[in-house]
């Protein structure tokens, strides 16, 4: 690998450490928002839900922009509208104001600075037999802005409150913007996808709605999204309801991302050595393990710590596996749009734990029953993985005039 391309992976790195450490910060100013506008958890979980539901559903549309017009374009103004949402956010004074900044504006833009936009990025500058590795890079250092940001938030919160939190969060955000220019290219360019050029976009999508791997991997993240952001949007509020320290649910996430890290790179690093489809089901089916235990052992400070620890390695080792093996099924030209088809489904898995979650917890004031939905579907998912074909599939050929 070239110098360049070691700039390249760091900086995609960066830009999904700042975004993503963001987004998993959400769940600390849930409480306070509330508090400060007087009203329950259920409407500032609906925004967090919206975040997450278009987040979801514009990540094809945004994939397929950085497929055919470049990612540094994307990326650039995605980091501008998520600095304009923080700040709007930061200042607002209605309800609606919520939904607009967190869910509408934060939603679609991250959908320019994460998983499916910057893998690729990653994907078209490093190794082909070194790819999985490199997606595990990429997504450890980007999960540690749970390491980071998450902890500095609540930091942040505690010392100036959370409208000032918000606002130097917004600051950091800005970053973003001038590494774009690193970023820049598209899916096609450079040899490892000359060989794709003559298949189209609708080719593709149709050739992967007719792959039943391609649709239990969909299902699949559908899980993920489920489980991962019913704990950072709800784990904060479930600690303070059970009287545990304030320190604790900042300190709870951080550990997550410690693990995270650690997990994420090793699994990176196995998906390019073993079978992706084997590692997924055993991750889903540790998940459903670890939840288990969790909710049988009594709460304490330590439960929390041992459980947030354990569920960090299995945290999101399921991206650059998930992502790698559908860059191995489809190959690059498309890699973003059909990434990001697979995220809608974890963002729709995202959008309905949150929402799920916030509206039990305000009516019966116990979030067991989503737990339990979570361990389920941990089991259900790992069975899903399990019969995937990993060959890669073979593009139809083009028709040529005799």
């Amino acid at each position: 690998m070239t110098r360049k391309a070691y700039i390249i992976v760091f900086s995609a790195s960066l830009v999904l450490l700042l975004s993503m450490g963001m987004r998993q910060s959400f769940g600390l100013f849930q409480t306070p928002i509330a508090q400060a506008f007087g009203i329950g958890i259920t409407a500032f979980s609906l925004s967090l839900a919206i975040q997450n539901l278009l987040w979801g559903l514009s990540q094809p549309f945004i994939g397929a922009i950085s497929d055919k017009f470049g990612s540094g374009r994307v990326i650039a103004v995605a980091g501008v509208f998520q600095v304009l949402g923080l700040l709007m956010l930061a200042n607002a004074n209605e309800i609606w104001e919520l939904h607009v900044s967190t869910g509408i504006i934060l939603g679609i833009s991250g959908s320019g600075t994460t998983w499916a936009v910057m893998l690729s990025v990653i994907a078209r500058n490093v190794p082909e037999n070194r790819r999985t590795f490199f997606f595990g890079v990429g997504s450890s250092i980007g999960t540690g802005g749970q390491i980071l940001i998450a902890p500095l938030n609540q930091v942040s919160i505690n010392m100036f409150g959370w409208v000032n939190a918000l606002t130097i969060l917004a600051i950091m955000i800005g970053v973003i913007v001038p590494l774009a220019f690193l970023l820049k290219g598209k899916s096609g360019d450079g040899v490892a996808a000359g060989k794709e050029q003559a298949v189209s976009l609708l080719q593709t999508l149709d050739n992967a709605r007719r792959h039943s791997g391609y649709l239990f991997l969909i299902a699949g993240f559908f899980v993920c999204g489920f489980q991962v952001m019913f704990i950072m949007a709800h784990l904060p509020n479930y600690l303070l309801t059970l009287d545990m320290p304030a320190w604790l649910p900042g300190t709870a996430i951080s550990t997550i991302g410690v693990t995270n890290l650690a997990g994420t790179f090793l699994f990176g690093y196995l998906g390019d050595r073993y079978s992706k489809k084997y590692l997924l089901s055993t991750l889903y089916f540790l998940r459903a393990v670890i939840f288990s235990i969790f909710l049988m052992v009594p709460i304490s400070t330590t439960s929390v710590l041992v459980f947030c620890f354990a569920i960090g390695f299995l945290w999101l080792a399921t991206v650059p596996l998930t992502n790698a093996l559908v860059g191995q099924l489809f190959g690059l030209r498309y890699l973003a749009t059909l990434a990001g088809v697979v995220f809608a489904s974890h963002q729709l898995g995202s959008f309905s734990s949150i929402w799920l979650g916030g509206r039990l917890f305000d009516a019966t004031g116990s979030y067991d029953l989503v737990w339990q939905i979570a361990i389920a579907l941990g089991i259900i998912a790992a069975l899903l993985h399990m019969p995937i074909k990993e060959t890669p599939m073979q593009p139809a050929k083009v028709p040529t005039a005799e």
